[in-house]
Formats: C-alpha cells, structure tokens, sequence
C-alpha cells in the first residue's frame, strides 16, 4: 500500500441536522459570488461544497495572463474556503474546466505553485464554453477535519504534478481523472475498449492503494469524447461492476481530454462498504451501468438526470430546454423522495447545458425547485450545441443534464416541503 501521509464571514444557515448545519457561505467583499444558479458555497458540516470559480477580480475585471487567471480562480475558491472557516490545506478535490486543453501544463504549474505539498485529488476537462465567456472554471469540495486525510499515488507511476491521483478523508476516497493511456509511455492505444479498461485500471489501482476496490465507489464520472462509443464504454464498464449496485453515474461527452486521452473517469470512494446503500425509485429498473443513487454514510450522490421520461416507450419528448428541466427535475426528485429527502437537502449541483445561453431558461425553471437558499454549482457547455431536431419517433437530444450532491438531516425525515 504506498500512500504519502499528511497530518470568519458571511454564513447564513438554514437547516440543522446532519453534519452540523447546512448553511450558505458567501465570502465578503469578493467578485467570487455568481448566484444567477448557486450560492458560492455550501458548508455541510463534514464537507464544504464550492461553485465552480472562474478568474474574476473584484473589479469585476480578468487578469490577462492564464496563469494568473488561474491563481484568480483558486484565490476566489480560497476565499470561500476561508468564509466557512477552514483554508486551502482543506480542499481534498476540485473539477477544473479549461476552454482551451493546450494550456494542461501551464495549469499544472500554477497547481504546484499553489499546492507545493499533498495537493488535492483533481478532475481536468476541455469544454465548448463557460459562464461569461471565462477560459478556466474551477469548483471545490473542502473537508472540515484534517484527520484521516492522506493522498494516495497510484503504484509503480511517476508522482503527478499538481495534484494527488487519490485523497483519502476520514470516510471516502476522492479519485483524480485517471486517463486512457499507457503511463509507461503516454500513448494512446488505438483500440476503444482498450482505452477503456486502461482508464479503469488506474482507477482501480488507486482505489487498492488506499485498500479499496471498485466495489467502494459511490459516484463516477466518465468523460469520453467522442473518439470513444458509448457502447463500447458501458460494455467494459459493466463488467467492473456488481448489476443493480453500480455506481451513481454521470456520463459526460467532452471537447477534450489532457493527455489526448478519449476517456477519462474520476470519482468518489467509501471507505466503510457498510456506509454505502444504492437508491433506485420503483419506476426505474436495475441497471448494470448507473444507480440512480448512492448513499455514502448522510450524504446521497445522484446520477445525472435529463428531460428523459422513463418507462416503456421513454425518451426526451420535449422540444425546449424550459421543458426538459421541468421533466429533468421531476426525475431528480423521484430519486430525492425514494431516499426520503428533498431538494433543500441538495448542497451541489453540475449543470451541463447544450448552449450556454439557455441559461436564463434553465435557472427559471431551477430555482423554484428550492425553497430555500440555492445549493453550490458549477454550470457549462461541455460540447458544441446540437441540432435540435426529433428523430423519426419524435426523441428529441438532450438539451440539459444535471447530477447532484445532497445530504441527509439526521433524526428527521424530508423535513422541507416539496414545491
């Protein structure tokens, strides 16, 4: 087993129970806070729950240089990170969303720069567009007690800069984006379900480096361009997994990969297989890809969910993204109630829009869903927008998708009202 060991503001609460309190966090005097979908953190107690941060200054202005528009966007972070009381020694995983991938090294640099020891496990993808036109988004999960956080390298690899292939907490396993490719020597094979099983292999090879398996995982990310076939990524997929206690899932097309890798999984581990209890609402049958939901411990991990309705002869009927996110959070809270909770109980949220500018329309529809504060976000455009034509049954493409993080309120039952 080789790990490597490490040993104020604005909150405004709104539920008590699990972990603590589940409060926004709003950092004082900050160009961070952006909250037409979110608020810019969510302080859950155990864990606190960044939106994606992009390189804004207070002014309101962008530093020219990407590397300091990179060092913007994690100061903005750190100022939500310190608005719930903890520092960036705290943060255990960030997403990082870059417009252009050619910039992964500059990245990284900056990344060792501002974490030079133990850095947090991270997740890189290239995307089609971003809020405001902003070439890096990046958001953050941060753990309120240090003890039992270790980062983990995964064996026989040369140590990663910038980031840890693994961060363990003192309850789960974070997993950096582990690429298909041949870390012996950085090619790519040409064969898919080669990439595949090469992105699952190091997945699971960190997972074992922390003396866990597969079978300990509660989310997964996939991220795949469009080099790789769907089908033939949820065939090797499937055979990683026990059918019907799979992963919550959400499987997301790319612009890029670093690396010219075409499929890259990232993903959150339990470390207590006791703590991990699979959702599934009775109007969805058991699947050998996706769980709809996972529990670890209080806190409820969701696959993605789009306007797709379920059920024999289902598919994505609704023409307009304002009526896809209607049936989009329809499926989401069927997942919510079957697990007893409700939407004021969701503290994350990453919405992934077929063109950004539906924006508007997807937050007018969005915010009526919670009765409360809004939960962190992290909202982009991972591809270049579709035709937006039926087939010839009438199945219109996904115009919207959004996973979600909530977390339980011990010693109550869905304790918020459902709007």
């Amino acid at each position: 087993m080789k790990f490597r060991f490490f040993l104020a503001a604005s909150v405004l609460s709104f539920s008590s129970g699990a972990q603590g309190q589940i409060r926004a966090v709003r950092p004082p005097h900050t160009a961070a806070a952006n909250e037409e979908l979110g608020s810019s953190g969510i302080d859950a107690g155990d864990y606190v729950y960044v939106s994606g941060q992009g390189p804004l200054l207070v002014d309101g202005g962008t530093p020219a240089n990407f590397a300091d528009q990179v060092r913007q966007s994690l100061d903005n972070i750190k100022s939500v990170v310190q608005a719930a009381g903890l520092t960036m020694a705290h943060v255990v995983y960030v997403q990082v969303y870059l417009r252009n991938i050619n910039r992964y090294v500059e990245l990284n640099n900056v990344f060792a720069d501002y974490f030079p020891s133990d850095p947090p496990a991270r997740a890189v993808l290239g995307v089609a567009r971003l809020p405001q036109e902003e070439e890096i988004q990046i958001n953050a999960v941060a753990v309120r007690d240090l003890k039992g956080k270790q980062p983990v390298s995964e064996p026989n690899s040369p140590l990663a800069k910038g980031y840890s292939p693994g961060m363990l907490t003192y309850d789960r396993l974070f997993v950096s984006t582990m690429p298909g490719n041949d870390v012996s020597t950085g090619t790519v094979p040409q064969d898919p379900a080669t990439q595949v099983n090469l992105a699952l292999d190091h997945m699971s090879s960190v997972l074992q480096a922390a003396g866990l398996t597969m079978a300990h995982m509660v989310f997964v990310n996939p991220y795949l361009t469009s080099e790789v076939p769907m089908r033939i990524m949820n065939q090797q997929y499937a055979r990683r997994f026990e059918f019907g206690n799979t992963p919550a899932r959400a499987t997301i097309e790319v612009s890029s990969l670093p690396q010219s890798a075409h499929i890259a999984y990232t993903g959150v581990a339990v470390r207590d297989l006791k703590s991990r209890r699979s959702i599934r609402p009775k109007n969805m049958p058991p699947s050998p890809t996706a769980s709809p939901c996972v529990f670890a411990g209080d806190t409820l991990y969701c696959s993605a969910k789009s306007g797709f309705i379920p059920g024999p002869n289902g598919g994505v009927y609704a023409a307009t993204t304002t009526d896809q996110t209607r049936q989009t959070m329809r499926n989401l809270l069927d997942n919510l109630e079957e697990a007893d909770l409700s939407f004021d109980q969701v503290v994350a949220t990453t919405i992934y829009l077929d063109d950004l500018s539906d924006s508007p329309l997807f937050a007018k529809v969005y915010k009526k869903y919670f009765s409360r504060i809004l939960p962190a976000e992290a909202t982009l455009q991972q591809i270049p927008s579709v035709e937006r034509k039926p087939d010839a049954e009438g199945h219109y493409p996904d115009l919207e998708q959004m996973s979600l993080i909530a977390v339980r309120l011990r010693g109550t039952a869905n304790p918020h009202p459902v709007p």
